[in-house]
């Protein structure tokens, strides 16, 4: 991880009901959500201001990751995803999802840690 990044780059909230969600978000902090395509789930994200600090996110509904209490996942920056999904296995956690690109937003790698929390990585990589 870069001594010059926060570590946690970027947040999703799982959702079920998509429009009920995206309605409750933008009317609540007054933004409005851009939709990013992804074959695989349907994603809404945040207004993004890649020059301010903190995490960027944004809604997911995907058929294998339900809403609640288990509903979001902390993405952590890296410098090559699979270089931290191959130390997490190292120490003690699982890879769910092997480095993947999502187009010209990098790449991400998905693990459970020690304690059975999903984690991803992320990387410009």
């Amino acid at each position: 991880m870069s001594k010059y990044r926060n570590p946690v780059g970027w947040f999703e909230i799982h959702v079920q009901d998509m429009e009920r969600a995206k309605a409750f978000y933008q009317n609540t902090f007054q933004v409005t959500l851009e939709h990013l395509d992804f074959p695989e789930y349907e994603m809404w994200m945040f207004p993004m201001h890649w020059e301010a600090p903190g995490a960027g996110g944004a809604l997911c509904k995907m058929e294998s990751k339900d809403s609640g209490a288990q509903g979001t996942i902390i993405y952590f920056s890296c410098a090559d995803c699979a270089v931290e999904a191959d130390r997490a296995l190292h120490s003690g956690g699982q890879i769910v999802q092997a480095k993947r690109s999502i187009g010209p937003y990098g790449c991400i790698a998905i693990i459970h840690d020690t304690e059975g929390n999903l984690i991803g990585l992320h990387s410009t990589q």
